[in-house]
């Protein structure tokens, strides 16, 4: 068993607003400057909806992530070696205009425009071309559903769905998705870098990219099926997340989940085996992946687990925050939390929990309340198809406890008693549904966010960078 420690992160869409406050700190952070104006290291989505780039999910367009060959796990476009033989040819590039062409307005006008009858008008100007243009795509050009009666019929999430019933008005349903690197455990875009660029680093499991090896082949922004690794026009090189590691390395959260207002983001540390990563990724059948995933994933409050970390020098400042993680009580513990598209095979390590919606339904009859979570607005079907591959008992699982949690507080506080027949069918206690409250509804920073700092004296990390890329073992 070989014990590793991952940075991971969860979004309750539940609680997601889309007022993407999260977006604009990391903006303003890590990508305004020239060469980046495009590149949105977190966006928020509108679901149902293709996205940014427009149809990243589709990868017969795109062909990012990993598939199974006779068993074997292969890149989707093809590996290192083909890629060195067709370096300068990379059809799967996504283009400027799938993400979008950045601009912006001549606010100089407001105030050198000569005296006139009208108010002057501020006119789009390209930030590539300097150009006037017409505004056509944007990270978030499909916020609260715009356009969607267009693009919905691009959703892969409606496999096994009549895409056109849910695109009619009283049928339509909403939410939001908020993205960002995934920083997986069987990365696409380390394994598909012909310059060995990408790396995976060994202390926290935050994938970044090497600026002096990067040659700007760009074969890493189509092997990411997430789409969340760019490329800078103005220094030749890739760009991507970095989860803010100066902060985490100073036991500070991220910038995108410090400012969200709607508190739906949870930072913290896991343990996993990575001797059983390749097992985990070449499950045989897509719904396998999710179940493989979670078992790689360690418990710290077993004692066999810690004395093999301890073993292993992971310190104990570690242990210690892996113990109070919000992450893996959400994901290991409780269930609640599920990776996105983990048909792409790369172990995605920012989970979501699904949201709840509206009942499209009254219930009358008492004798229903099985079939709640087939009432909602969302089908269930549309939310597996986006987090478990299609595989829809986690989701149902994990809706019909958010809905247990909220039912069985509403007794206790409007009824004044408490209801553990509502827990019982979910598989929950009272003191499990006591902290999943307070987890979820009223939880200060410092227990949605437990990170340790950088272990002190320890001052070889920058040696043992790449030691920890699974690209060329697979």
């Amino acid at each position: 068993m070989n014990i590793k420690v991952q940075t991971a992160m969860v979004l309750n869409l539940d609680k997601c607003i889309g007022c993407h406050t999260c977006s604009i700190p990391c903006k303003n952070v890590w990508t305004n400057r020239e060469g980046a104006e495009y590149m949105w290291f977190n966006n928020v989505e509108c679901k149902p909806g293709i996205g940014y780039p427009r149809k990243w999910e589709n990868q017969e367009i795109h062909r990012g992530g990993w598939t199974l060959d006779g068993g074997s796990l292969r890149l989707a476009a093809g590996g290192r070696m083909k890629k060195s033989l067709n370096i300068f040819h990379n059809p799967d590039l996504p283009t400027i205009d799938e993400y979008y062409e950045p601009w912006d307005y001549e606010y100089g006008r407001l105030i050198d425009s000569p005296r006139r009858t009208h108010q002057p008008s501020l006119r789009p100007r390209s930030r590539i071309t300097g150009e006037p243009m017409t505004l056509q795509w944007g990270p978030n050009w499909e916020d609260d559903l715009a356009g969607l009666s267009e693009t919905g019929p691009g959703d892969p999430n409606f496999k096994d769905l009549d895409y056109r019933t849910y695109l009619q008005f009283r049928n339509v349903f909403m939410f939001w998705l908020p993205r960002l690197c995934e920083h997986c455990l069987n990365p696409a875009c380390v394994a598909s870098c012909p310059s060995g660029a990408l790396y995976k680093r060994d202390e926290d499991g935050i994938v970044l990219v090497d600026q002096e090896r990067c040659r700007g082949w760009r074969y890493c922004v189509s092997g990411c099926p997430y789409k969340k690794v760019y490329f800078n026009w103005k220094t030749g090189r890739a760009e991507k997340c970095i989860f803010c590691y100066p902060r985490l390395e100073a036991g500070l959260t991220t910038l995108c989940a410090h400012s969200c207002v709607g508190r739906i983001r949870y930072v913290g540390v896991l343990l996993y085996d990575a001797d059983r990563i390749a097992e985990a990724a070449r499950a045989p059948q897509d719904k396998d992946v999710y179940p493989a995933h979670l078992d790689i994933l360690l418990d710290p409050n077993d004692p066999e687990i810690a004395r093999a970390a301890r073993f292993q020098g992971i310190a104990p400042n570690v242990m210690a925050a892996a113990r109070r993680s919000p992450v893996h009580a959400l994901i290991r513990e409780w269930r609640l939390a599920l990776p996105l598209h983990p048909e792409f095979r790369t172990l995605p390590m920012v989970w979501y929990v699904p949201p709840l919606s509206p009942i499209t339904r009254q219930m009358d009859d008492p004798s229903e309340a099985g079939s709640l979570i087939d009432r909602m607005r969302i089908p269930v079907t549309y939310l597996a198809n986006l987090l478990t591959a299609g595989d829809e008992a986690p989701v149902r699982l994990a809706l019909k406890r958010l809905s247990a949690v909220r039912r069985f507080m509403r007794t206790r506080r409007v009824e004044k008693r408490d209801d553990p027949q509502v827990l019982d069918a979910v598989g929950l206690d009272t003191t499990a549904v006591e902290r999943l409250y307070r987890l979820l509804a009223i939880a200060p920073l410092a227990e949605r966010f437990v990170l340790p700092t950088r272990p002190a004296g320890k001052d070889d990390l920058f040696i043992q960078q790449g030691a920890c890329g699974f690209g060329d073992a697979l």
